[in-house]
């Protein structure tokens, strides 16, 4: 959705995240990984499956200690 309607996390992901984040998302299933501090730390596009070696290894990273 489109400006002025947009919801704010939409929003945030396109225009306030950091580089290599923030950007125009394509289609709906773009993920995007969040740290436990809240920060978005990676976004994942369309053909990247939730169980691919990428984001099986992103999320483990982040679940560590």
């Amino acid at each position: 959705m489109k400006e002025p309607d947009q919801a704010p996390l939409y929003t945030y992901l396109t225009k306030d995240t950091g580089p290599g984040i923030r950007g125009d998302i394509k289609w709906n299933f773009t993920k995007f990984l969040v740290d436990r501090q809240g920060n978005v730390v990676q976004r994942f596009e369309p053909a990247v499956t939730p169980d691919s070696k990428e984001m099986v290894s992103a999320v483990e990273k982040q679940l560590k200690p």
